[in-house]
């Protein structure tokens, strides 16, 4: 029986995403994939700022940035006429601490191209065409079956494996949730003449239904999304989706001149009942399903994925198995708020802007954050950690790599700490400890006794 410390069930953007900081972390982890190669749709194409720090830390955001794009405004087109343009986005002046202050549009199939390239060059790798039938956990790990009769047992499993997660149902965990629109909806990538890349192009029609064209950046591809008429049966053959253009767009079907891909949906809101069960854990679309709308789902579930990796890193190191339990914790709570966000932006209650470039995203009532300081300042324990100029250079350099940081003090009070002699303005008065993940965990007057517990506390010692 082969053996590991983590097993990752699911090559998309999850779980590329942990192996990428498992394996920079030299943990010894497998990740196994049901299908036989990376996903190759467009689905979620929407990189938000927050995500683009967490990639500038795992080391892709250059090629992420130079296979992506802004997004385009939106063309509406009625009987074959432009009738008008608009902003997809709510336009925000982004202050000092934010590197990357808008969305960036890349296809999922890129974005997991990128991450599977840095996954190898780190020694990682995928094993395609591996599918989980069954597994069984007792004190010390887990047994996992898969369809070829092999057997792999591990220290900790997760289930990065979709929306139909099988590790979710194996684990007999329920997801509650709500059908966000009653209508059906197709989604395809393809290449068509006739149409320019300048806009996000929209035909509605006047039964409510509506297709969208988008140019989809560093392809010659656009994406086409259609919301159907209530009751009707998708069909997402190539022939079908050429229709759908005809017939809702001024262009003809043979204008559509190559479908790559194409798969159709209904929109629903749902969030796991747990996100860990004994030495199992759901992350990403096994954890939480959303509405496309606001582009949510990708990022969050590249969230999980970072929350996870250090604390399963530092338990297998000889941190208290406690600090597993907050991995649930801080991110069932932000999952949640973000399927409210995606489903009040697919219904119109919510701007795409501020609202959804997840900068805002934090853990200020998690057992892991500990504010010690009387009166605190714009930045406290719990908060992202933003990023500022620091005396020679920036401090999301000071904070790139597997590392703590602490801002305030002139000696590293345990080795594996990075030190920077003092905060910078913007954070406010006091001593800052920031985790791997790049959040305030303890904030202070100055270095303290209660410091050396938290550190205790989460294994660094």
């Amino acid at each position: 029986m082969e053996t590991t410390d983590v097993l990752i069930v699911g090559a998309g953007p999850t779980g590329l995403a942990l192996g990428i900081d498992l394996a920079r972390r030299g943990v010894a982890a497998q990740l196994v994939e049901r299908a036989d190669a990376l996903f190759p749709g467009s689905r979620g194409k929407g990189i938000q700022p927050r995500t683009q720090e967490v990639f500038d830390d795992l080391g892709v955001i250059d090629a992420v940035l130079a296979s992506s794009g802004p997004y385009p405004d939106r063309m509406v087109w009625r009987d074959g006429e432009r009738v008008g343009e608009e902003s997809m986005f709510e336009r925000f002046e982004p202050d000092a601490g934010t590197p990357y202050p808008a969305p960036r549009m890349i296809p999922q199939w890129r974005t997991q191209e990128i991450l599977y390239a840095r996954l190898t060059e780190l020694g990682g790798k995928v094993a395609f065409g591996r599918e989980v039938t069954g597994l069984a956990q007792d004190a010390d790990g887990v047994d996992v079956a898969f369809a070829d009769g092999t057997t792999v047992r591990a220290r900790y499993v997760v289930g990065a494996d979709g929306g139909r997660s099988g590790i979710r149902r194996a684990l007999g965990v329920g997801m509650t949730g709500e059908t966000v629109d009653p209508a059906p909806f197709v989604v395809a990538d393809l290449r068509l003449r006739g149409l320019d890349r300048v806009y996000w192009h929209a035909f509605p029609a006047a039964d409510g239904s509506i297709l969208g064209l988008c140019p989809l950046a560093g392809t010659e591809e656009f994406q086409l999304a259609a919301r159907l008429p209530e009751g009707s049966e998708p069909d997402v053959s190539a022939d079908s989706v050429r229709e759908l253009v005809a017939r809702y767009t001024h262009l003809a079907a043979e204008d559509v001149t190559e479908v790559r891909w194409a798969s159709e949906f209904r929109p629903r809101a749902a969030l796991a009942d747990r996100f860990r069960v004994g030495r199992v854990f759901l992350a990403g679309d096994a954890a939480h399903v959303h509405s496309p709308a606001g582009g949510q789902g990708l990022n969050t579930s590249v969230q999980d994925a970072y929350n996870l990796g250090w604390k399963l890193a530092a338990v297998l190191e000889g941190a208290p198995e406690s600090l597993l339990e907050t991995y649930e914790e801080e991110r069932r709570a932000n999952a949640a708020a973000m399927l409210e966000l995606s489903t009040g932006v697919h219904r119109g209650e919510v701007q795409r802007g501020r609202a959804t470039v997840q900068l805002g995203v934090g853990y200020r009532d998690s057992s892991l954050s500990t504010e010690t300081r009387t009166d605190p300042g714009p930045v406290r324990a719990g908060d992202r950690a933003p990023d500022a100029e620091v005396s020679g250079g920036r401090l999301f350099d000071l904070f790139r790599g597997p590392h703590w940081t602490l801002l305030g003090a002139t000696a590293a009070p345990r080795a594996g700490v990075r030190t920077l002699p003092s905060a910078p303005e913007s954070y406010g008065p006091g001593v800052f400890l920031i985790r791997p993940d790049g959040y305030v965990g303890w904030a202070g007057e100055t270095a303290t006794e209660d410091l050396a517990a938290y550190l205790d506390g989460v294994g660094v010692r």
